[in-house]
């Protein structure tokens, strides 16, 4: 189901640069110091109407592909080496944001873009979450719903206790051999892979360094990332089928730690480009990686992305 959430979040992010890029005054879209009540209405509906159609469009095209059945739930917390929950955290945590900015744009209070800006996250997931539930082929999760649940909860505790994001969830990709062999399920082209094959897909936790320590001469945009991944994967389950390989990969976690850089943090006149760095903050930048395999066999990577 991770690849369906990639793909609304791409399309949501890209909502939100199309929608500062055709104001017709780039300074309109500088966050408005009391409440605007025709920007909150715009923001209101535009993510009704986006959220609505979103829902509908995955119903229709995707969904419809595959046979009804009473709501269920399934039990899939241990495929794919939880990457496909690693991936919930980081749509729910930007939905989230993504919600909450907006409703700030618009002027609305602290209170109100936590309760109902970052909450669109989990409520939107939590549909589509729905939607799995009533098909044959998938099932609602648990796990999934969980895992919305920390990326909220992640955005959320940071506003009350720092007021500001200082631990940001981000994502990266390489291709792997794994997708060769079953391109059906781990995509046949690299846009497909992107979305579906876990064994390239990395999911970090960017930390702001000068966030914890602002008496410093650390630059402020410079930031340190603890990253998780997996290869090995043929399928979800915990054994891959010999059927689909030669070899019978065997299946092994990474853990990663590399430097990164925060985007919101370069300073900038231009709220478009503002926006514009918002966005692009959800993906890790290539930089040297020291990655843990397996917990006893240490890697390094001039660069890694």
């Amino acid at each position: 189901m991770t690849c369906k959430v990639l793909l609304i979040v791409g399309f949501i992010l890209s909502f939100q640069i199309g929608y500062s890029q055709n104001s017709p005054n780039k300074n309109s879209f500088k966050p408005s110091d009391s409440l605007n009540t025709k920007r909150q209405y715009s923001v209101i509906i535009s993510e009704a109407v986006l959220a609505t159609g979103t829902l509908i469009g995955l119903n229709k095209l995707w969904y419809a592909e595959y046979p009804k059945s009473n709501f269920h739930f399934i039990n899939d917390n241990s495929d794919w080496l939880q990457m496909d929950k690693a991936g919930h955290v980081f749509s729910s945590y930007h939905l989230g944001r993504f919600g909450a900015e907006m409703l700030e744009w618009s002027g609305t209070s602290k209170k109100n873009q936590l309760l109902y800006g970052a909450g669109l996250g989990f409520a939107f997931l939590t549909a589509v979450e729905v939607l799995d539930g009533y098909s044959a082929e998938w099932g609602a999760s648990s796990g999934d719903i969980l895992a919305n649940a920390a990326g909220t909860a992640l955005y959320v505790s940071q506003e009350l206790i720092w007021k500001e994001q200082r631990i940001t969830p981000k994502f990266s990709f390489n291709t792997t051999k794994f997708a060769n062999y079953r391109p059906e399920v781990l995509g046949s082209s690299i846009s497909e892979q992107v979305l579906k094959d876990y064994n390239g897909q990395t999911y970090w936790l960017s930390i702001n360094l000068y966030s914890f320590a602002k008496e410093s001469k650390i630059p402020k945009w410079v930031n340190v990332a603890l990253g998780y991944g997996a290869e090995g994967m043929i399928t979800g389950r915990n054994e891959n089928r010999t059927t689909y390989s030669t070899s019978n990969p065997q299946r092994f976690r990474q853990f990663y730690l590399s430097l990164d850089v925060d985007l919101t943090k370069i300073k900038t006149n231009s709220h478009f480009l503002k926006t514009v760095f918002s966005v692009f903050n959800t993906i890790k930048i290539p930089a040297p990686t020291i990655e843990l395999v397996r917990f006893n066999e240490v890697k390094y990577h001039l660069i890694y992305f």
